[in-house]
């Protein structure tokens, strides 16, 4: 455990599964309270808190679909009345979709934008003035390779993972002469609950893609989230930094 973590508090978004829940773990067993966000998958989440509170570790569950404004506002207001602070913010929840560009209708148009890009402005708006007031934080957007290349049949998800990059960029200038670091983490194949809809034989052509021959684990990803997080990364802001084992360079 780094001992310079605890009591630090970390609000971690969609943790009940994937990276989330990487991140969740991680951050915990290094010295972090976290705040379990969740929005639909109560029992995951639910077994998750349990894991940490039978560790040892300090976790409070919160149920909130970031995408609106007022969950997301009574989330942070519990976290500071449980925990005093918020030392970190990681915009991990998302939803993905495969669909060709036409058949994208309106509804899966609001509703990828509404969770992947107003959800963290959100969650953003809700917890800078905390972090403004003590001069220092931490906000880590995820976004996606895809938000970089762009992908076929997900015009709408690289289009919103796009946003999260273009939006990191722009907070970073804004809030750095308030000691705050804001970074975004563009992963690439990570073999988490997102690719349940792919055949095998198409994780197998991802891999093959993939120079260093294996699709990412989410742990890769909350392992920078991690040293983003910490005292090592104070220099480092307005960054986009991807780690996709060599698919996209």
């Amino acid at each position: 455990m780094n001992t310079g973590n605890i009591g630090k508090v970390a609000v971690i978004t969609g943790a009940s599964k994937g990276i989330g829940h990487a991140a969740a773990l991680l951050f915990a067993g290094n010295g972090y309270k976290i705040v379990v966000n969740y929005c639909k998958s109560h029992e995951k989440a639910l077994e998750l808190h349990s894991t940490l509170t039978q560790k040892g570790f300090e976790a409070i569950m919160y149920q909130a679909d970031v995408s609106e404004r007022a969950q997301v506002e009574n989330m942070i207001h519990q976290c500071l009345c449980c925990f005093g602070r918020i030392d970190v913010l990681v915009n991990n929840a998302g939803i993905a979709q495969q669909k060709l560009f036409q058949d994208i209708s309106e509804c899966d148009w609001d509703n990828m934008l509404n969770v992947n890009v107003k959800g963290m402005f959100n969650c953003c708006q809700a917890v800078i003035p905390h972090m403004i007031k003590e001069k220092r934080g931490k906000i880590i957007n995820i976004s996606s390779i895809w938000g970089m290349i762009g992908a076929s049949c997900e015009v709408h998800y690289s289009t919103a993972k796009a946003a999260v990059i273009g939006f990191t960029k722009a907070l970073a200038k804004e809030l750095g002469p308030s000691n705050i670091n804001v970074n975004c983490i563009a992963p690439g194949v990570i073999d988490t609950d997102m690719l349940c809809s792919l055949y095998e034989d198409e994780k197998a052509y991802l891999k093959d893609m993939t120079p260093l021959s294996r699709l990412g684990k989410a742990i890769d990803v909350a392992s920078l989230c991690l040293f983003l997080a910490s005292e090592q990364a104070d220099f480092i802001t307005g960054q986009v930094i991807s780690p996709n084992g060599g698919f996209v360079i």
